[in-house]
């Protein structure tokens, strides 16, 4: 994104809001809707579902964590708050800058992950 996106954001001067609360509040709901969403995805209810930003210059960094009692469903479930709370941010900041793009999701740790 651009960094006067990004700078306003921080500022929460954007038009539709709290940019980054209603990410995190997004994220969390789409982690419990991860079953719905995913075909053949295995409801688990999640102990503990954390989403949180990094501001850098031109991007946002969102990170999920999530802890169930199975490890591949707590992928899905990350994968899906972390998507949906990054969609949020796009969808929020569309109408001042089109530059930005939505990549490089993955899952950091727990089974599966991708090696570091």
């Amino acid at each position: 994104m651009l960094a006067s996106t990004a700078e306003s954001v921080v500022a929460n001067q954007m038009k539709k809001g709290d940019v980054l609360g209603t990410a995190r509040f997004a994220g969390l709901q789409a982690s419990k809707d991860a079953a719905a969403l995913v075909p053949l995805a295995s409801p688990a209810p999640a102990h503990e579902v954390t989403i949180s930003f990094e501001v850098l210059d031109d991007c946002i960094d969102v990170l999920a964590l999530v802890d169930v009692a199975s490890m591949p469903e707590a992928a899905t479930q990350a994968l899906v708050a972390a998507s949906v709370a990054a969609l949020t941010i796009y969808d929020m900041c569309k109408s001042v800058d089109r530059t930005m793009s939505i990549h490089e999701l993955c899952v950091l740790s727990g089974d599966g992950a991708a090696p570091m």
